[in-house]
């Protein structure tokens, strides 16, 4: 049975409408009575639906979208294929924010998990599906229309949000919160993990920071284990994902849109910007930072501490501060330390301050 979703969409609209809520002008000769479905990415857009473009890097998937219209910036106007109509604005990101409001005007807020269940005895819904085998310990709530897979454990106070999918065999551990997310069979989540809040989507201006509504999911595959007080956010338009027996240690942020491969690691307090993805078996060490919309190549490992700020190619071994191939590194290292020895070298150590 195909998931139902996490929101529900308004909707259709013309083009015209689309463009008032979004303060965005229509490119010359468009029809502006055109009807407007649906807000996909670019990749994913088909005819009837409304994408943005803000980032350069993705102009090559811009001239390939079925997408009837597109909000984007004057500069880039010329990019357009010819199917596709442009709404044109200064300031993209702040029109794709409202247009996402307008077609999802629930996801500017968080749904309720007990949603009627609060006054039970279980705070289990009694719309929610639960198969043979199911534990739910004391203080946990299962959300509306949530599922639960045979021989899962629902750990005390742990929040199982509206739609929620879990698979069997899996365990939640205490105080856990789950929204919007579809997760496998045979998957452990420690205590204190966030799945599926908002990602950090803000379109930032003058006029302040307008709220960028996420409608993704998180999709967790089979056997990938969580630990304790991480969080995955779920994705802005497309889903934020992590691969079947993926590891993931303590107190990690992934962001909203992140692709993690299959069978990798991510060492503790490691951040993983939005829109990165990892190919399969990449190794994170621990306080490795990864910037928004980067590549890592299968089978790269990332030494500890270590911030990277391109992509990695596959098979690669990185490590530093901006991250470099670690010959590279060493070699760097070696040369400063054999620097900082060399007695003809003259340090200006200035006076120390008050108090040296």
């Amino acid at each position: 049975m195909e998931h139902p979703g996490f929101f529900e969409r308004a909707g259709p609209f013309s083009l015209r409408a689309v463009a008032d809520a979004t303060g965005s002008e229509i490119a010359t000769d468009a029809n502006p009575d055109l009807e407007i479905k649906d807000v996909r990415p670019l990749d994913g857009a088909a005819s009837g639906d409304l994408s943005f473009v803000d980032n350069p890097k993705y102009l090559p998937l811009l001239a390939e979208t079925a997408a009837s219209a597109c909000i984007i910036a004057p500069k880039f106007v010329r990019k357009l294929p010819e199917s596709t109509t442009g709404l044109v604005m200064p300031e993209p990101y702040r029109g794709f924010a409202k247009a996402i409001a307008l077609f999802y005007p629930g996801s500017l807020r968080p749904k309720s998990a007990s949603d009627g269940a609060a006054g039970s005895a279980s705070h289990i819904h009694p719309s929610a599906v639960l198969e043979p085998e199911v534990i739910v310990e004391p203080g946990a709530v299962i959300g509306p229309e949530a599922h639960i897979g045979q021989g899962t454990t629902i750990a005390a106070g742990a929040v199982i949000g509206y739609r929620v999918h879990i698979g069997r065999d899996s365990y939640v551990g205490p105080n856990v919160s789950v929204a919007h997310a579809l997760i496998g069979n045979r998957v452990i989540v420690h205590a204190g993990v966030a799945i599926g809040q908002d990602g950090f989507g803000f379109a930032m201006g003058k006029a302040g920071h307008l709220k960028v509504p996420q409608i993704g999911r998180v999709v967790i595959q089979d056997d990938v284990e969580i630990g304790a007080n991480s969080t995955v956010d779920r994705g802005a338009l497309r889903d934020t994902i992590i691969g079947e027996g993926t590891k993931i240690d303590n107190l990690v942020q992934i962001g909203h849109n992140v692709i993690i491969g299959r069978h990798c690691i991510v060492v503790s307090q490691t951040g993983i910007s939005g829109s990165s993805e990892l190919g399969d078996f990449v190794a994170l060490g621990g306080q490795v930072g990864l910037v928004g919309h980067l590549k890592i190549g299968a089978g790269a490992q990332i030494a500890a501490s270590s911030n990277v700020r391109g992509d990695v190619p596959a098979g690669a071994r990185w490590g530093g501060t901006p991250a470099k191939p670690v010959r590279l590194w060493f070699r760097e290292m070696t040369v400063l330390r054999q620097l900082a020895e060399r007695k003809d070298v003259k340090v200006d150590q200035g006076d120390g301050g008050e108090g040296a």
